[in-house]
């Protein structure tokens, strides 16, 4: 509680102090690192997680209110995945909006005349401190062909599928869909229509859970 009282229902950035910091492994994309925490009168704890650089997501929505998505094989859960365009921060300083529309343009030969922020969460926060970023993108275009990404690997043989957004919503909810950034992007894009679009942010808005390099 605070001095006021009963705290507000706001995520709150409020580190505890960190007595040690260890990489117990460095990875291709993440890290597993060990922090000894120093939680006050609750005294000190040890966590391992997953030091993570991030991501964005894309709800691309055309005209006729269809969203895009995505069929890939993901392998720590063994399955094809239906899912929105996504993509790493990987880019140290890169503008999270520039990485969403490199993204689409790679994963799906997209471009957006129009984008909003429709939703920020935290992956894993017990296990993990990515943070990824979705993004509303409309007034869609297609790359030119000679302009177009070579997909490789699992992004090689993704199945294009466009799927009325309330029938996304429906996927959603009977466990169809499973994939984070397209149950959280599709939930936000049928909340946030049904209000007229009110919830929307600009690009720019501030994002203080995206991580910063140690």
């Amino acid at each position: 509680m605070s001095e006021t009282g009963p705290p507000r229902t706001v995520d709150e950035l409020d580190p505890r102090p960190v007595l040690r910091h260890e990489t117990v492994h460095a990875g291709r994309i993440f890290d597993l690192v060990r922090d000894d925490v120093d939680l006050g009168a609750a005294g000190t704890v040890t966590r391992e997680y997953l030091d993570h650089p991030g991501a964005v997501a894309v709800v691309a929505l055309d005209e006729a209110d269809r969203v895009l998505l995505l069929r890939q094989y993901r392998h720590p859960v063994r399955a094809f995945l239906w899912e929105v365009p996504a993509g790493l921060l990987d880019v140290e300083g890169e503008d999270a909006q520039a990485a969403a529309a490199r993204e689409l343009a790679e994963e799906a030969d997209l471009t957006a005349a129009r984008w909003d922020v429709l939703v920020d969460y935290t992956t894993t926060p017990g296990a993990s401190n990515e943070a990824l970023r979705v993004f509303l993108a409309r007034d869609l275009g297609r790359v030119p062909e000679h302009e177009r990404h070579v997909r490789s690997g699992e992004e090689a043989d993704m199945v294009e599928r466009w799927v009325p957004l309330d029938e996304a919503v429906g996927l959603v909810l009977d466990g169809s869909l499973h994939n984070p950034s397209a149950v959280v992007g599709i939930l936000a894009a049928a909340a946030s229509r049904a209000g007229r679009w009110a919830s929307l942010r600009p690009v720019e808005a501030p994002w203080p859970y995206r991580r910063v390099r140690r």
